[in-house]
């Protein structure tokens, strides 16, 4: 019985507040790096004054909004306005349940702790459900307000998120007829037994299903150069203009935390989730494993990739202006849905012939 409650209760207990206690201060420092990023490539310094070049500016801005005034404006429907934040909040937590951080389990205590907190043989299906729940807080934001900026944020963040689903989702199939699974550890374990990553897989490297899952969830997460729901220039802030306080700060929170989910699941769906870089230049048991062990090894290499994914989102930013609503739609929808399907068809056939 005591076993059972351990292992039952207390663990997956202990990983949830480990994880969201990891994913708070990683959001905090992701928008510091953001920060030195872009003022690096616009030959800036960015933040500097708060603590030793800047490291603690993130915390300044957290104390900043916890005591910022929350303004509820007059006109607005109470109840839908304050929970809009949550709900957007809540599936981006979710979602890292069944994220694998690494492949090896490990003994704490005499206690064997998965590096996930559930493997579900739907795993990415899952994803898909939890990340398509997102635009109802949007949506709820804008209708909410009483005002017509968010408003028109909110339809647009509906359309786009519409139209990106769906080479979102075809961008996967092709993963999911290689590794024969849903499940996201699988999905990598296969990959470490085909001895390469989904996105070199020969004969018919994944690279266009790689592209257009990244891109779609550029768009799906709002960011630049697709962030058009919350376009300064023309809607003030979007959907999110009549918040502050702690209520924004939720909005803040949950769009990084849906760019860190992004970049874990492209590193798992392509590459390779926790297996080592090899490319023929390290031995498959590189000297990090006897290092640090298997398990810790795995998140190394796993927190490595997803940082490089998520510079990328950075660069992106730093680099493209933002594209007209007309260009975001018909890049959807002319280009990407119709790339999608022939790239699904193309995997489908070259895994018969191959097979």
């Amino acid at each position: 019985m005591r076993d059972a409650l351990v292992s039952n209760v207390l663990v997956p207990f202990v990983q949830i507040v480990v994880m969201v206690s990891v994913l708070m201060l990683g959001v905090a420092y992701l928008v510091l790096l953001e920060r030195k990023i872009i003022a690096y490539m616009q030959v800036r310094l960015g933040p500097r004054r708060v603590g030793p070049h800047g490291l603690l500016q993130p915390i300044a801005d957290i104390l900043k909004l916890l005591l910022k005034e929350d303004i509820m404006p007059s006109r607005v429907d109470r109840l839908v306005f304050f929970v809009a934040p949550i709900i957007l909040l809540i599936p981006a937590l979710i979602a890292f349940a069944v994220i694998p951080f690494s492949g090896d389990s490990f003994s704490v205590f005499g206690v064997e702790i998965t590096p996930w907190v559930t493997d579900v043989n739907v795993g990415l299906l899952y994803l898909l459900a939890i990340g398509s729940l997102g635009v109802y807080g949007i949506v709820m934001a804008g209708w909410a307000s009483n005002s017509k900026y968010p408003l028109l944020g909110a339809l647009r963040s509906a359309a786009q998120m519409i139209s990106y689903e769906v080479p979102l989702g075809l961008s996967v199939i092709s993963v999911l007829m290689l590794a024969g699974s849903a499940s996201m550890v699988e999905i990598v374990r296969q990959q470490g037994e085909q001895g390469v990553w989904f996105a070199f897989w020969w004969p018919y490297p994944q690279f266009v299903g790689l592209f257009l899952f990244f891109v779609a969830a550029v768009a799906e997460t709002n960011r630049a150069p697709f962030d058009l729901p919350e376009a300064e220039t023309e809607l003030v802030a979007g959907f999110h203009t009549e918040y502050s306080g702690m209520k924004f700060a939720f909005f803040f929170l949950a769009e990084y935390m849906n760019m860190i989910l992004a970049a874990c699941v492209v590193t798992i769906l392509f590459l390779g989730g926790w297996l080592p870089i090899t490319f023929g230049l390290l031995p498959r048991e590189p000297l990090s494993t006897f290092l640090l062990g298997p398990a810790l090894t795995g998140f190394m290499w796993f927190f490595i990739k997803v940082f490089l994914v998520l510079f990328v989102y950075l660069w992106i930013r730093a680099t493209f202006p933002r594209y007209r609503y007309d260009q975001l739609m018909r890049l959807s929808w002319k280009w990407f849905i119709p790339m999608a399907l022939i790239h699904v068809m193309v995997t489908a056939v070259v895994i018969l012939l191959k097979g």
